[in-house]
């Protein structure tokens, strides 16, 4: 186990009917508040009532910034930045899935800057930030427990990350019973997501003595595995939605990685490319993207995907890549019958873009130091993600 330092100061209210109680937490940090959100959904639930009449009964003021995409954009993050200055906003509060928070940290950073907010997703450091408060309605990215997110230049077809100490939220809401209304298709994206978050470090970490961790990562696949099928066959399933709302958030706040030394996102760098050049669900692409990146990945140390297969899919072959083999094909064809697409033709992406995706992807490569992936490598991994 490698030295490391675990910190996470994001406070978790946990349960039924917490978001009720948005107001109450977000009164500690100021008065006004920019409330982000998606488009319609927490308008047609009620969930946008209950939250500002929270925020009223706990004596604070808002101003809207609604119409966040699934995959959140640039040009809007401008124009949140530019309405938390002008209105002068103490706090920012986001009620949504993972690009929701992801936009409202953006967003968060930029009002107390003075040049462009992309520069935070490029170089610039984060010196000063609005505090964060979530309501969390998608479990998936994680995004309520750690301090990064994610944000498309639509104009550079760039999807960069931005992180900083200073962009943990204060508080974030954690309320199963609003997660029941999300459909069968992001229910299944969102267990891909969270799935993949945590097999990135188990799998490109060199130590190979974090049995903790291994065992944790391992665990908590099979949770989010038996979560999701739970929550597919019953969407009002109350115990299957809190446990896989809480996996999802444990699945990128940092501990599974405490310990481990340095890992790599490599999933994630192509994924990003996918889903900024198509608009395509990060989940969706990132169940694309895995089998083929593992299949790439498994000849390199074949004994750690043998070990995930036999401990996660029950794999009794001997030979460690035989059984890696038989561990992929397991997580792939788990992917399928949750309803997510496996190949870059059920995602709709023609094979002969292979080349231009391998060429945006190498700029990310590049920013986050992953200098085995160029663009020739990351063009075979998206070769084996053709069927």
């Amino acid at each position: 186990m490698q030295p490391f330092v675990f910190h996470n100061p994001t406070e978790i209210v946990f349960g039924v009917d917490t978001a009720d109680k948005v107001g109450k937490y977000a009164a500690r940090q100021g008065g006004k508040a920019l409330l982000v959100y998606g488009r319609n959904s927490i308008k047609t639930t009620g969930l946008y009532d209950r939250v500002t009449a929270s925020l009223q009964a706990a004596g604070l003021s808002w101003v809207d910034h609604g119409g966040v995409k699934s995959n959140p954009v640039l040009s809007h993050v401008r124009e949140g930045v530019a309405v938390a200055k002008r209105e002068q906003v103490d706090v920012v509060v986001a009620v949504g899935g993972g690009s929701v928070l992801d936009e409202s940290k953006a967003i968060a950073a930029g009002a107390l800057c003075d040049h462009d907010v992309w520069e935070f997703f490029l170089q610039a450091k984060v010196e000063k930030a609005l505090p964060l408060v979530t309501v969390l309605t998608l479990a998936a990215t994680g995004s309520e427990m750690n301090s990064g997110g994610v944000v498309t230049n639509e104009n550079t077809a760039q999807k960069f990350n931005i992180g900083s100490p200073l962009l943990f939220p204060k508080t974030s809401i954690l309320d199963p019973a609003l997660t029941y209304t999300v459909p069968a298709d992001y229910t299944a994206y969102s267990a891909v997501d969270a799935i993949s978050h945590i097999i990135e470090g188990y799998f490109t970490s060199n130590d190979q003595a974090t049995p903790l961790q291994d065992r944790f990562v391992e665990g908590l696949v099979k949770t989010i595995m038996e979560s999701t099928e739970q929550i597919l066959q019953q969407p009002d399933h109350a115990d299957a939605r809190a446990t896989m709302m809480w996996s999802a958030t444990w699945a990128l706040n940092g501990l599974s990685t405490a310990g481990i030394g340095l890992y790599q996102f490599p999933n994630h760098m192509i994924e990003h490319s996918l889903s900024a050049m198509y608009d395509i669900a990060h989940g969706a692409g990132l169940s694309i993207v895995i089998p083929g990146w593992m299949d790439y990945a498994a000849t390199q140390n074949p004994a750690k995907f043998a070990q995930f297969a036999r401990r996660v899919f029950d794999c009794e072959l001997s030979d460690d890549l035989e059984c890696a083999r038989y561990g992929i094909e397991a997580l792939k064809t788990w992917f399928h019958s949750i309803g997510s697409p496996v190949s870059l033709a059920q995602g709709n992406i023609p094979d002969e873009e292979i080349g231009a995706i391998a060429d945006n992807a190498v700029m990310l490569a590049r920013k986050w130091g992953l200098k085995a992936y160029t663009a020739e490598v990351i063009a075979d991994i998206l070769s084996r993600c053709r069927s």
